[in-house]
């Protein structure tokens, strides 16, 4: 059988390739490199985050022959013979675990190393050890000969003795980071040529909850599904929660969607999704929205209502038992929130909440029926204006003009982000020039919501933009798709003139209709 499972075939093979264990792995390399090493270790800490493996790779650089900064070689004897060096022994002290297994190692530990300098036992699942061993244990711990160094490795700290721990410098691994466990399955995707989707490796990080080698083994089970690990292929195996779906179920609440929510909640209850994740996945995801709207001075009264949820949330994590419908008590309680008299969100606070980017990803809101009339654009925007926008921008597009207008954007974002022009700074790192001329710009993002509020302050945007850059530019925002659609469609061979926008100026008049347009005829504008 040639296949090698990725979390054996990716184990790390020195102390640069650990994952997430920084604050011991330095400690560990110097203590190597200045010769002050302890005669017994305890490697504590959760399943999968690397101790056995950090034992094994200490073991094997305690012994390199051309030590480089505390990194073993990998080249010279020593490295190479490491996994059958009778030097270099390992016990699994869950099979392992009485006191005559204890007196071996006892019996043996002052014949001297065979080829190397240490002679080193490395002792996983420490914690199963019996009493009667780990007493037998005790004196040989304490005094070891010099060339023997004890690396006891545990899920379980607190069934360690208090004698043995004492005897013990201790290293406590912690869970791994999703960030860094997503980092790592990239790069093994790229060496292994599997296709991926970025967001589908992040969640199953989170699925993997900071043990790398479960990350490891569920890019290897969904590998093979599919050519392609994406974000369908997780649901459909795993019952998969994304951030979408937490999105949808808040966007749901703060527009008092009752149906939405229903609906939301029951999708995801088809999906199998344990109910117990999915309220761990609502609090989490509705904790970093709240920290989120309290950085970016949202209304309060936003943040009271989140904190409302999560504390109702929690609670009902508590009170949830074998005989709960956690889904239907979930349902009542964030049902509760929706016209809620204590807290009502104003539809000026459901635009601040999309546009600063607390919903993360792109949603399905209009967000012009949350505009209030006073802030009804310069422009009458309707599909032929953008398509006159469009027009007028290749009459004297070229790639100068784009290079030169790309510069001002860049120079024109970096000035909103330094002035706190907290309207704008939205578009940063999202927008970019699909193409210019001397007098018009086509910006491009894949947001809906984006391209949607970018119009809907466009004038606003030309005065500030052409005021920085002492220019007379006119702007387009436009989606990425639809960019895509018109250079597919673009004829070289076409005269483009210019299209006069007169039409298109808003009068007092023409912003009464067009607000009528929007919030409906009944609307009394003052």
């Amino acid at each position: 059988m040639d296949y090698q499972v990725l979390y054996r075939k990716y184990r790390p093979k020195n102390f640069d390739e650990v994952i997430g264990q920084n604050h011991i792995t330095t400690i560990l390399k110097n203590s190597i490199v200045n010769e002050k090493l302890a005669h017994t270790y305890i490697f504590t800490g959760p399943r999968g985050t690397g101790k056995t493996s950090s034992a094994r790779i200490f073991a094997k650089t305690l012994n390199c022959k051309n030590l480089k900064n505390g990194v073993c070689c990998d080249e010279c004897e020593n490295c190479l013979n490491f996994n059958s060096s009778p030097d270099i022994i390992e016990l699994d002290a869950a099979s392992n675990n009485g006191v005559e297994n204890i007196r071996e190692i006892i019996d043996n530990v002052n014949v001297a190393p065979t080829y190397n300098k240490y002679k080193v036992y490395i002792i996983d699942e420490a914690h199963m050890l019996s009493t009667s061993a780990w007493n037998a244990f005790l004196k040989t711990l304490e005094e070891p000969p010099e060339s023997v160094i004890f690396i006891l490795a545990t899920t379980e700290i607190k069934k360690v003795p208090i004698t043995v721990l004492s005897r013990c410098q201790r290293f406590d691994f912690k869970r791994i980071d999703p960030e860094e466990i997503k980092k790592n399955l990239i790069n093994i995707c790229k060496k292994e040529k599997i296709k991926y989707e970025e967001q589908a490796l992040m969640e199953i990080a989170i699925l993997a909850d900071g043990c790398m080698r479960d990350g490891l083994s569920l890019l290897d089970q969904i590998s093979r599904v599919n050519e392609k690990v994406s974000l369908s292929i997780i649901r459909e195996y795993f019952g998969l929660v994304t951030q979408e779906d937490i999105d949808e179920i808040y966007m749901s609440i703060i527009n008092n969607d009752i149906n939405g929510l229903v609906k939301k909640i029951n999708e995801i209850k088809q999906t199998g999704v344990d109910i117990k994740n999915l309220l761990e996945k609502i609090i989490k995801e509705f904790i970093d929205k709240a920290i989120n709207i309290k950085k970016k001075g949202i209304s309060n009264n936003v943040f009271k209502q989140l904190k409302n949820m999560i504390d109702r949330i929690n609670d009902l994590m508590s009170k949830l038992n074998q005989n709960s419908d956690g889904y239907l008590l979930l349902e009542l309680e964030l049902i509760s929130f929706i016209k809620d008299d204590e807290v009502k969100i104003s539809k000026k606070e459901v635009n601040q909440i999309i546009s600063q980017e607390i919903i993360k990803v792109d949603t399905k809101i209009d967000v012009n029926s949350l505009l209030k009339p006073e802030e009804i654009n310069h422009y009458k925007l309707n599909d032929k204006f953008i398509e006159t926008r469009i027009n007028n921008t290749f009459v004297g597009a070229s790639k100068d003009n784009k290079i030169s207008a790309s510069e001002k954007w860049n120079s024109f974002m970096d000035y909103v982000n330094e002035n706190g022009v907290n309207e704008f700074k939205l578009f940063k790192d999202k927008v970019v020039i699909a193409a210019a001329s001397d007098e018009y710009i086509i910006l491009q993002t894949g947001s809906e919501s984006l391209k949607t509020i970018g119009n809907s302050k466009l004038y606003d945007i030309e005065q500030l933009f052409n005021n920085k850059n002492e220019t007379n530019y006119k702007f387009i925002f436009i989606k990425a798709d639809e960019w895509k659609n018109i250079v597919s469609k673009f004829d070289k061979s076409k005269t483009y003139k210019l299209i006069d926008e007169s039409e298109f100026i808003q009068t007092k008049d023409s912003s009464v209709d067009m607000a009528k347009d929007l919030f409906g005829k009944e609307i009394d504008i003052q």
